[in-house]
């Protein structure tokens, strides 16, 4: 595959140890007098932490403090166990060793536990991972890609995604809904940079598209929903045109990654505030109202719905400060939850997912390259 040179030297993942120190989530629900409360729990990478490259830190502007906001309008006394790791690639998400989570081994085991301790109070789990796998080994610093390393990362990827999704659905009720995503292309910010440019952003959307569909299949072949991240982006329109301040014509699925992420002006494919409520929509278009412990009858969430949530809490994304945050402290049972795949989870790791290249998968959730080293 041709390397895709002009985005992939800049983006770099940069692994942190975060300690999370926040009220737990079970003496949150204590304090305010809730008894019958339910619980989203969100899992994933920088994406669900909100990393912002202006700041250069994790904030409360993540799709996922936008959808608890407006998960939070139809039910009152849902909580939010916000457990995303930046930096978490599939493998540390199982197996743990990028963020530090009291009484539990990794993000996936923080969960586990959090879901026994609320079980049949759980009403959602999202999740999005999986592009720093890709990032971390088999992308060089001139942008290359190592087919072999590729190949092989690719199908561990794949593995682990049904492991994380099989282990998380085994885990919750007939009434917990689940739901993972598909990626949008942050390489279409090549387009700018002339015709190779052009011909680069092109020649990423089928690979992109391929890997779409490969992660689908995974999170199908689980009993999870999917978020269409890549249909909200209009990530395969290059037919209709708009007009981008600066830079002209130009297709509309390239002035939508101008719009809502970073990747045209820091060369970061981060999601803006903007792109966060994008995405938070394409999660909630996937939650149905029914079979939600303690919901009420209401219209589905849009994009532009907002709330405000309890102290104590992540808070949403509606209003947001881009102020830094933290994931919360799930009190848990460690008896309860271990982490591992169900025998008769089914593995997919068909060719879809095994063309996740750097044009797509590997700048996404990036982390720019850093001129000093983190703890």
């Amino acid at each position: 595959m041709r390397p895709l040179q002009s985005v992939g030297p800049r983006l770099a993942i940069a692994a942190t140890t975060i300690v999370l120190g926040t009220p737990g989530l079970a003496t949150a629900a204590e304090d305010t007098g809730v008894k019958d409360a339910t619980y989203y729990i969100s899992l994933g990478d920088s994406l669900a932490t909100g990393y912002q490259p202006d700041v250069d830190k994790d904030t409360d502007l993540a799709y996922t403090d936008e959808l608890y906001a407006q998960l939070k309008q139809r039910t009152p006394g849902l909580k939010h166990i916000r457990l995303g790791c930046t930096g978490d690639t599939t493998e540390s998400l199982i197996k743990g060793g990028k963020c530090d989570y009291p009484h539990a081994k990794s993000q996936l085991d923080a969960a586990l536990q959090a879901m026994a301790q609320h079980h049949g109070k759980v009403a959602y789990v999202t999740l999005s991972v999986g592009a720093n796998d890709i990032l971390q080994g088999c992308v060089s610093p001139a942008g290359t890609l190592d087919g072999t390393c590729l190949n092989s990362t690719s199908q561990n990827m794949a593995k682990n995604i049904a492991q994380i999704a099989g282990t998380l659905r085994k885990a919750g009720t007939n009434n917990t809904q689940f739901v993972g995503s598909t990626y949008y292309n942050p390489f279409l910010s090549t387009w700018l940079l002339g015709a190779s440019g052009q011909q680069a952003a092109k020649e990423s959307a089928p690979l992109v598209g391929a890997a779409n569909t490969g992660i689908t299949q995974v999170y199908k072949s689980t009993g999870f929903k999917v978020a269409d991240v890549a249909g909200a982006f209009s990530s395969d329109d290059f037919t209709t045109q708009v007009n981008v301040p600066g830079a002209g014509e130009v297709p509309a699925n390239v002035a939508k990654i101008c719009q809502l992420t970073w990747a045209c002006t820091k060369k970061d494919p981060h999601p803006n505030a903007t792109g966060h409520k994008l995405i938070a929509g394409a999660f909630a278009a996937q939650l149905a109202d029914n079979d939600v412990p303690g919901a009420s009858p209401s219209p589905t969430p849009t994009p532009d719905d907002s709330a405000t949530p309890e102290p104590g809490t992540s808070t949403g994304s509606g209003g947001g400060t881009g102020s830094d945050t933290g994931a919360n402290q799930p009190s848990t049972n460690g008896d309860l939850a271990k982490t591992g795949a169900s025998s008769s989870t089914p593995v997919l790791a068909g060719a879809g997912l095994a063309v996740v290249v750097a044009g797509s998968a590997a700048v996404y959730f990036a982390r720019r390259r850093r001129t000093t080293n983190e703890s």
